[in-house]
């Protein structure tokens, strides 16, 4: 039986930013600085793990009583920037959007009414003490978003297959001003040649998200576990950030049969981890 840090925890996909050490006040740039010289980071599976051990107890533990002191780092053009966990934060935000997720029966037996509601007075009282908290990491379960891919281009995908030791890993990496421009362009298309719906509206959401951050941040998109629901071939072959880019391009120029085009090829590409899900 593999030890429980060598099990692989997949479905998840995410959506980062490192921000430049001097973003952060003292005395959190000095525990930031401190933990980049460590050699023995945890890594985003070692982060899943920790939260799903925590639904084991009866009862569960809905959100960690302790925010994470641990972070993800990145070197950008010689400077150290750090994405913080924040996992207790994110398990506030996360517990709020679970209810659309589950029905009520299988939500309870989850995490039972009276856990939910000691997390949300928790949470009231935490937020009041801390108005303008934000988290670093946006998670998806079983998708990417399609205004996640608007922050990213093509020539930034960076794919590795991986080996017996080592799990595949597929991500896009962008400057923040990169990243802030596309959504702008995005949003100026999609205003001019779509009705309100889903994709302006969340687009409009992760617009704001990446302006409380510092702008020479790094923005990453990390497909995460996905990489394990998705056949190695397809994996290989997904090109989903050209594609968004390609059909917002075919908006702008009036080419509605290319736009149709571009996102049939999201909708197939994206089926097999759909149907992946309704399996689960």
């Amino acid at each position: 039986m593999p030890k429980v840090s060598s099990v692989v925890v997949p479905y998840a996909a995410y959506l980062r930013v490192y921000e430049p050490l001097g973003a952060f006040p003292e005395p959190e740039r000095g525990h930031w600085e401190r933990y980049a010289r460590r050699a023995d980071r945890p890594s985003y599976q070692d982060e899943l793990r920790r939260s799903l051990a925590d639904l084991l107890p009866t009862p569960p533990i809905a959100v960690p009583v302790h925010e994470s002191a641990d972070a993800f780092v990145a070197e950008v053009d010689g400077v150290t920037c750090v994405c913080p966990w924040r996992t207790r934060l994110r398990g506030w935000l996360a517990l709020d959007e679970l209810g659309e997720e589950l029905p009520p029966p299988v939500l309870d037996a989850v995490l039972p009414p009276v856990v939910r509601r000691q997390a949300a007075q928790d949470y009231e009282r935490w937020l009041a003490r801390n108005p303008d908290a934000r988290p670093w990491i946006r998670t998806a379960t079983w998708q990417i978003p399609l205004n996640w891919f608007v922050l990213v281009g093509d020539e930034e995908r960076r794919y590795d297959k991986g080996t017996a030791e080592v799990p595949p890993m597929l991500r896009y990496r962008t400057p923040m001003v990169q990243a802030r421009r596309r959504v702008a362009r995005a949003l100026r298309t999609l205003k001019e040649t779509v009705e309100e719906g889903p994709l302006i509206d969340g687009l409009l959401d992760v617009g704001r998200w990446l302006e409380e951050f510092h702008p020479r941040s790094l923005v990453e998109l990390d497909y995460g576990g996905l990489v394990h629901v998705l056949p190695a071939g397809e994996l290989e072959d997904d090109h989903s950030a050209a594609d968004v880019a390609d059909g917002v391009e075919a908006l702008r120029r009036g080419d509605g049969v290319a736009a149709g085009a571009a996102y049939g090829r999201l909708v197939e590409r994206w089926r097999t981890v759909r149907d992946r899900r309704s399996a689960n």
